[in-house]
């Protein structure tokens, strides 16, 4: 298994529970890639994901391993979800209570209640198809996707999700609040698949939760049921090269020159780095150089992690600060690729629920703002300190009262790090963007369309980024891994 995020991870345990010896191999010092943890002092800090949002899949991983999660892992609900404030001043509360949200709707414009609630019932619809009928099945063939054209064509979705949601409600705030969410997994509102409207439902019927002691408890319990089931997890292990004789997968070299023989290898790193950077070129029929160099890959992330030395109550666990761009500054991020002067941030506040991440009396946030990947050319080692400061400012003026002040402890992360600690190809923060035509069949596929026993999981194959996805990639597993018994 090469790389140990969620998705890593949860294919570890699934293969486990087949009767496969795994062996993890992490490049870093500690497992959990996107989902790692860090400390600093005193502060701790959840480095990527920070939204459950499908808490069964977890809950499978440990019934495979003979465990109970709630046993392990203390997951609280979280609501509202999260407030959405616009420039205006004016704030979206999302929450699961229907008639709480109907109420959120009509403070903006009554007249859009009915289009909201009929919008509601068409992302259940796409839910039905999008998560539970898709997420865990392979795309093998052109036929697997053929099978699921039918449904694409009714939920229309060839159409962007923005397109899809301004036919049900009209006022442009309304439209910023139930089409942002393709950003969530790496896409554009303007060009991402309408099926992802189903993002919005997947909440509603599911939930917002948080793992006490954030994301590293979670990667900490994943761990221990691969370690207690058997398995191995190998960190300062960064795999050079898939091993391929025959048209088949045989093992991967280790950077340190060793050599580790498998009768399947599984890929949780991004698949277009599996794919350039690990499987030899001339093993590669369908992810050739040529291709992999015109797909269309997602946004960059600048996150800032800092810590400060007092509370901030008035803030929740979850915060989005628009600003007064939208079409226009996704355009800049995705397709030129410019480092605009405005932003729009999503804020990250455990502390508001779980004091334990910080010291006494302090709070530890995250910050995220959207920002080109490295296609863009630009120099984040000149650039991050002053779009930093930019940020702060910014914060302190809408959301965090004398901010500066405050801060003790702060630290980074950039498209560069993306590229050079998780391996990720022009340091997007996950992987393939979003589109119709880099999903399903046409991203690349859990069982290698070109080297046969190498599979892959994660965001950059089916069903693609977020948690629920990266954690139904693995699933796909269950379906196209054969079981271990007949490589005996």
């Amino acid at each position: 298994m090469i790389g140990s995020g969620f998705g890593g991870l949860a294919a570890a345990i699934r293969l486990q529970a087949r009767g496969y010896r795994v062996t993890v191999l992490e490049k870093n010092a500690a497992p959990g890639g996107r989902g790692a943890q860090f400390r600093q002092d005193g502060f701790t800090f959840d480095a990527g994901p920070t939204i459950i949002t499908a808490p069964f899949l977890f809950e499978e991983l440990w019934a495979l391993a003979g465990r109970r999660m709630a046993d392990d892992i203390d997951l609280r609900r979280v609501s509202p979800f999260y407030d959405i404030v616009f420039p205006d001043g004016s704030v979206f509360r999302e929450c699961e209570d229907p008639a709480a949200m109907r109420a959120e709707v009509a403070k903006f414009r009554p007249a859009d209640v009915a289009g909201f609630e009929s919008f509601l019932k068409r992302s259940g619809d796409t839910y039905r198809l999008g998560f539970e009928g898709l997420a865990d099945q392979p795309f093998d063939t052109l036929m697997d996707m053929a099978k699921v054209a039918p449904d694409l064509l009714r939920f229309e979705g060839w159409r962007s999700v923005y397109a899809v949601v301004s036919r049900y409600v009209k006022d442009e705030r309304l439209r910023t609040a139930f089409s942002f969410h393709p950003l969530l997994v790496g896409g554009d509102p303007f060009r991402a698949s309408a099926i992802y409207t189903m993002i919005t439902s997947l909440m509603q019927k599911m939930g917002v939760h948080y793992a006490m002691g954030g994301m590293g408890a979670l990667v900490r319990g994943l761990v221990s049921l691969v370690e207690g089931s058997g398995g191995a997890i190998r960190c300062g292990a960064e795999v050079d090269q898939i091993l391929v004789r025959g048209g088949a997968a045989t093992g991967v070299k280790l950077k340190s020159g060793e050599t580790l023989e498998a009768s399947i290898v599984v890929s949780n790193a991004d698949s277009a780095w599996t794919y350039k950077m690990l499987v030899p070129p001339a093993a590669r029929r369908r992810w050739t150089d040529r291709k992999l160099d015109r797909a269309r890959y997602s946004m960059g992330l600048f996150v800032w992690y800092f810590g400060v030395d007092r509370r901030y109550e008035q803030v929740p666990m979850h915060t989005i600060l628009l600003g007064p761009r939208y079409r226009g500054l996704v355009r800049d991020i995705f397709k030129a690729k410019t480092l605009a002067d405005d932003f729009s941030l999503y804020v990250y506040r455990p502390t508001a629920l779980d004091p334990s991440l910080a010291p006494d009396g302090c709070d530890s946030f995250y910050v995220l703002s959207p920002v080109p990947n490295l296609q863009g050319g630009q120099d984040w080692t000149k650039e991050a300190e002053p779009y930093r400061k930019t940020v702060e400012r910014a914060l302190e003026g809408r959301l965090l009262p004398e901010l500066s002040s405050a801060i003790v402890t702060s630290r980074m992360a950039t498209p560069l790090d993306f590229r050079d600690r998780l391996n990720s190809l022009h340091g997007a923060g996950f992987g393939l963007e979003a589109i119709l035509t880099q999903s399903a069949w046409f991203r690349p596929h859990n069982r290698s369309e070109d080297v046969r026993n190498l599979f892959l999981v994660g965001a950059g194959t089916h069903p693609g980024a977020g948690l629920p996805g990266v954690l139904s990639s693995a699933k796909v597993l269950d379906k196209v891994v054969p079981h271990a018994s007949v490589f005996v």
